[in-house]
């Protein structure tokens, strides 16, 4: 009886999350079915005309979806590869700072980006990527000439995931440094003992450390494969870089709120949706094969 009033208060603590998942995740996807209808505003949901796969034929067809899901993979598969090694890196080499007042200041100072918002960030990036901003300024000071480069198809995309890495890196450090934290001291010592030097420490004992972590981190990362960073693209892009910076989350974004074809942008929507989830399912699969990590 005990446990089954402290599961009570648990489910009751619960309860408010749970509500507001269903009011803001489980209702709105009864809006799947304007992925299957002529959606008309006037008529609304229930009384639209249905076409049933007619809009994803559709879809499949314009030009311009085929460079939308190329510009969401490549961005999204760079931001993955790189969050993963950048942070390993700098968690590995900030581990081997000595001075703990040096150590905690570094962290801090790369971990306070994360929790800026990337509007307040893109307006720095805007200014300093600009004609006559900072970058352009040095590389005008070395004899080069200034280039726009947030509206240049060939520096764009770059700008776009190293930016994003800079941003994380600091947050994701903090996972591989807690596992470095929790390897045992004995396993250096040995390694004095047996005339290892700091840097033979750090290949062979603290990265092997951290393989479990990687795997883990890496395996979940790919069911967000498809997640290119909507909020960050939408305050830095331009029509002029569509080419290479339209990802999927901006094209669904201009297509069913700016353009109102809502079936179309539905239709976009859903099709991420169930790439999304299969790729979620399969992520969980290899963490539990690869780092034996379950959530049931």
């Amino acid at each position: 009886m005990r446990n089954r009033k402290d599961q009570i208060s648990y489910h009751i603590m619960l309860l408010p999350g749970m509500v507001l998942v269903a009011i803001f995740s489980l209702l709105p996807m009864v809006g799947i079915v304007m992925a299957f209808q002529k959606y008309m505003p006037a008529k609304g949901i229930f009384g639209s005309e249905w076409v049933g796969l007619k809009n994803f034929e559709i879809l499949m067809k314009y030009p311009d979806v085929r460079n939308v899901i190329i510009n969401t993979l490549v961005i999204a598969i760079a931001k993955l590869v790189l969050g993963i090694i950048v942070p390993v890196v700098f968690a590995v080499l900030l581990n081997e700072v000595r001075n703990a007042g040096l150590k905690r200041t570094m962290q801090t100072i790369v971990y306070l980006p994360y929790f800026l918002s990337w509007v307040i960030l893109a307006m720095m990036f805007q200014n300093m990527f600009s004609y006559t901003g900072m970058i352009n300024q040095l590389v005008t000071a070395f004899g080069g000439e200034p280039v726009m480069y947030l509206i240049s198809n060939t520096y764009f995309r770059p700008i776009i995931i190293l930016t994003d890495v800079w941003k994380n890196f600091g947050y994701s450090a903090v996972i591989y440094l807690a596992t470095i934290t929790g390897i045992d001291p004995q396993l250096y010592e040995a390694g004095e003992i047996d005339g290892a030097n700091r840097w033979d420490k750090m290949i062979h004992i603290t990265l092997p450390a951290l393989k479990g972590t990687i795997v883990l981190m890496s395996t979940l990362a790919l069911g967000n494969i498809l997640n290119a960073g909507f909020d960050q693209i939408f305050n830095m892009y331009s029509p002029l870089v569509y080419e290479t910076g339209d990802i999927i989350d901006t094209y669904v974004y201009r297509m069913g709120l700016e353009k109102l074809q809502y079936s179309m942008g539905t239709a976009v929507g859903l099709f991420k949706s169930v790439v999304s989830f299969v790729l979620i399912v399969s992520s969980y699969k290899l963490a539990d094969k690869f780092a034996g990590y379950r959530i049931f």
